[in-house]
């Protein structure tokens, strides 16, 4: 049946039956891109397993670390940059400094208008605000907090991945707001987690990033209604996509649709590793993982809180992002940002997923468990209450909640599993 194109030009409607066919193979790419992204993490994860029992262990380990920090300026500079890579249970100064390195590649072949760098902190320009915002708060909660760290490990750096660069992208760049940012994430969100940690984490027998996302979630909603206060703040509405939304645009065959599909959905793997910290870009991703991997294989004991567990955290992580991003895959195509476009895959992958594997000693069922569930949790919870924030409230309110509840369902769940 023939319509009239806005020119006057007849066209023809789409066929369903040719629509069906596109959306099926649109999500067979995805399936298959999902699929290679944890071939290659597991690939990944046995290379750095075997590398381990071959390590020459130089360096420090992660014990003894935080009390180290009050007489050690070189210890604080390094558990500060470490912060930067502990909400996805990495700790090392090596993964942050691979964060830091991929994420001005990016942005430097981005300002040259390099598509190969893919696009940073969603598209917005605001990469180098988001980071000032966020590494200013960081620094604050170090300040103020790290003299706790003699007696152990603290959450300092939960400040560096919630208010502050939220707070930018939803008020705009400028020394007014990450210095406002900055100030409102450290005071509200650090407290928080360490009235939280023993408070409910410990009662309750749960992990401390349960205490730590819910103190994000919480200590947001106080931050910016803080925010909404003040007069030197105007409100934004960002109108940036997602990174790597699909294009609406057909490719001419089959084959080029699935391929086109599964680059995607690689793509959006790797940038889950860093939407926490309001990068999602996939060469910041990359670097960070590099990091890792060189710190792992340089002395196990240090990353991931000296567990010896990066290769099971890792595979977990790219498997609940792979599996979320094929189970909600409709949403990242579905329209403009704020009514839909885009998934909180990465949720699992800084929260469920990890705490199951460190929880139960990085057994299968708690890789495969934590990582199914987690994806199939988080990003709906995230969605459901991200929707009903009302104006002047950021999404990672929703985010970090769904990280919590997922991860506190979770877990238990997993502890009825025969082990």
């Amino acid at each position: 049946m023939l319509t009239s194109a806005v020119d006057g030009a007849p066209r023809r409607r789409p066929d369903p039956a040719t629509k069906k066919t596109a959306t099926e193979l649109g999500a067979l790419g995805t399936a298959l891109g999902a699929l290679a992204s944890v071939i290659l993490a597991g690939a990944l994860a046995l290379v750095l397993h075997t590398l381990a029992q071959q390590s020459p262990r130089l360096g420090p380990a992660f014990e003894g670390w935080a009390a180290s920090v009050t007489n050690s300026p070189f210890d604080a500079v390094r558990w500060f940059l470490g912060d930067m890579t502990e909400p996805l249970f990495y700790k090392s100064e090596l993964a942050a400094c691979g964060l830091l390195a991929g994420a001005l590649l990016a942005w430097w072949a981005g300002r040259r208008g390099k598509n190969w760098a893919a696009q940073l902190t969603y598209g917005t320009g605001l990469w180098p605000w988001v980071l000032a915002s966020a590494s200013l708060s960081l620094l604050l909660s170090n300040v103020v907090f790290g003299r706790m760290l003699d007696a152990g490990w603290q959450p300092t750096f939960v400040p560096f991945v919630c208010v502050a660069p939220a707070m930018v992208l939803m008020y705009g760049p400028g020394w007014r707001t990450s210095l406002t940012g900055a100030v409102l994430g450290a005071f509200t969100i650090t407290p928080c987690a360490l009235l939280l940690i023993p408070t409910v984490s410990a009662p309750l027998g749960l992990p401390p990033v349960v205490a730590n996302v819910l103190a994000m979630s919480l200590g947001s909603v106080l931050a910016f209604l803080i925010a909404r206060k003040l007069p030197w703040l105007v409100l934004h509405k960002p109108a940036a996509p997602p990174a790597l939304q699909p294009q609406p645009s057909q490719p001419t065959s089959g084959v080029n649709r699935v391929l086109k599909d599964a680059v995607w959905a690689s793509r959006r793997v790797l940038s889950d590793f860093t939407e926490t910290q309001f990068f999602a870009n996939e060469l910041a991703s990359a670097g960070l993982i590099l990091g890792v991997a060189v710190a792992f294989v340089l002395n196990p004991a240090l990353p991931a809180y000296g567990s010896n567990l990066v290769p099971h955290i890792l595979f977990a992580q790219a498997l609940t992002s792979a599996v979320g991003v094929v189970l909600w895959r409709s949403w990242f195509r579905s329209g403009q940002f704020s009514n839909g476009g885009w998934a909180a895959t990465y949720a699992s992958l800084v929260s469920v997923a990890p705490a199951a594997v460190l929880a139960y000693d990085g057994s299968w069922w708690s890789i495969i468990g934590g990582a199914f569930l987690g994806a199939v949790l988080a990003p709906p919870i995230a969605r459901a209450i991200s929707a009903r924030l009302p104006d002047g409230f950021h999404p990672v309110i929703g985010n970090t909640a769904s990280m919590a509840i997922s991860t506190a369902v979770t877990l238990p769940i997993l502890g009825l599993l025969p082990h």
